[in-house]
């Protein structure tokens, strides 16, 4: 396929495909979690698997009026113990994806890296934000704007690697990748700049494929096909990118949050990097966000 223009249409995906995707919710006893949670599964596009306080997800269950299977909740107060468990679930094939609820992230991730019983496959875990902006013809995905505070060379080759297998997982047969900086030329003193050019060059070799890169690209010739125009810039990336690779953590979270509080734009986000994809987005964060974030993990997920 060429691209998903909005959430919509990955909702109708997910609904389409064989097998409904299990999500395992460490500490699942909170309201925000359980709305997002109950409302997929009513959905029919995920089976929850609750993992935590089972009175208190009974409790909340209950206010929402929503019945969960009782063989599908299970006990594990402990923050720590909950985490240990919903990764367990995953490992046994129970469950396609893992979601966070009313735990820290470092307890969880605790529980994904850990050597003997955890969900690290040996990559660099990295966080992408699946953005659907008003203006913009396409869901696209921002990257890493809350995992790596400043990637290396070598680290922006696995971002890009991590974002390309989950649009390939969704069906995309070559996302187009722009590597951001401020201006569209190579500058020794701008290093983002010759990281950029150094990742197209990794690309034109076939050290980083099933991907089309461009760098170093600017924000605005990356979103807009007119402005690339007046300026010359010939490249299919241009004013049509899947995935947008920022510099490092501030530049990524903060344009992130521009485009959503001021551009209205809606957005889902993941973990990606580890055996499944994982929800983790804030804990102050919206039943909305959750929801989507669930439909994009489930998209993304391969069956166990």
């Amino acid at each position: 396929m060429d691209y998903f223009k909005n959430w919509d249409e990955v909702i109708r995906s997910v609904k389409g495909a064989p097998g409904v995707k299990r999500v395992a919710v460490a500490a699942a006893g909170e309201e925000h979690t359980l709305e997002a949670v109950t409302r997929v599964m009513k959905d029919g596009l995920v089976d929850p698997l609750l993992v935590g306080d089972k009175a208190e997800i009974k409790k909340i269950l209950g206010h929402l009026g929503v019945t969960v299977k009782e063989e599908n909740i299970f006990d594990k107060p402990d923050f720590a113990d909950s985490a240990a468990f919903a990764v367990q679930l995953v490992r046994e094939g129970k469950a396609d994806f893992l979601m966070k609820g009313a735990l820290d992230t470092s307890i969880l991730l605790k529980a994904v890296v850990n050597k003997e019983t955890g969900l690290n496959v040996g990559k660099l875990m990295s966080h992408i934000s699946f953005l659907s902006i008003p203006k913009f013809h396409k869901i696209a995905i921002a990257t890493d704007g809350g995992m790596i505070m400043y990637p290396t060379l070598e680290q922006k080759k696995e971002i890009i690697e991590n974002a390309v297998g989950v649009l390939r997982n969704m069906g995309y047969a070559k996302p187009k990748v722009a590597v951001l900086a401020a201006v569209e030329k190579v500058n020794p003193k701008m290093p983002e700049t010759v990281d950029a050019d150094a990742l197209k060059q990794m690309n034109q070799k076939g050290e980083l494929t099933d991907c089309i890169v461009e760098g170093p690209i600017s924000m605005d010739l990356a979103l807009n096909k007119s402005i690339s125009a007046i300026k010359k810039y010939d490249s299919p990336v241009a004013g049509d990118p899947d995935v947008l690779v920022f510099p490092n953590i501030q530049a990524g979270n903060i344009a992130s949050k521009a485009l959503t509080e001021m551009a209205g734009a809606t957005m889902a986000g993941l973990v990606v990097g580890a055996r499944v994809p994982i929800v983790l987005t804030s804990r102050g964060s919206s039943s909305e966000e959750k929801y989507l974030s669930l439909v994009m993990g489930a998209a993304s997920a391969k069956k166990q």
